[in-house]
């Protein structure tokens, strides 16, 4: 049992800190550590460990483990968002009413750019909600729309002609 332990845990590890978009290319990286495993033992092995593959925004996939996707975490947290991985390509626009900002994004991008913004924890950002294409954020007390867009635009591609400018 001790090995199927030691498997599951290097799997983990594996996952946490590379961009594995495949099982072959998973049970590749197991080899490189004298592990060799069938297609369907890596998948028991996925699914015991909950493992989600989800889309990049280079339109490709790769594997998380839910609530500890801590290589992209880590990086959000340190507000490193100038990273590829850390950018949402899909939002669109920000209104406010009152402390709260309703952000557009394309189909299927808002969940993803309302957990970065989490991850993030910008003091001006009490929390997000998501549905397919909307995110909604609470403002934090006394932050002003400016300091909420500057928040937002730190998520946004360098150059993106979706600029957050004063008009939205």
């Amino acid at each position: 049992m001790k090995r199927k332990r030691d498997r599951l845990q290097l799997i983990t590890d594996l996952i946490k800190t590379n961009c594995i978009g495949s099982q072959s290319e998973l049970a590749d990286m197991l080899r490189e550590h004298n592990i060799n495993v069938t297609q369907a033992t890596l998948s028991r092995d996925l699914k015991a460990l909950k493992i989600s593959k989800v889309a990049t925004d280079r339109n490709t996939y790769m594997y998380i483990i839910p609530d500890t996707n801590q290589l992209q975490d880590r990086l959000l947290s340190m507000r490193q968002t100038d990273t590829h991985a850390a950018k949402q390509v899909g939002l669109v626009s920000v209104k406010f009413s009152g402390n709260i900002a309703v952000i557009k994004t394309r189909n299927g991008y808002a969940p993803g750019l309302a957990y970065d913004i989490d991850m993030s924890r910008p003091p001006e950002i009490l929390g997000t909600i998501a549905g397919a294409d909307t995110v909604v954020a609470i403002l934090a007390e006394g932050v002003t729309q400016e300091q909420a867009k500057a928040v937002f635009e730190q998520f946004m591609p360098k150059n993106s002609p979706h600029a957050l400018g004063s008009d939205d």
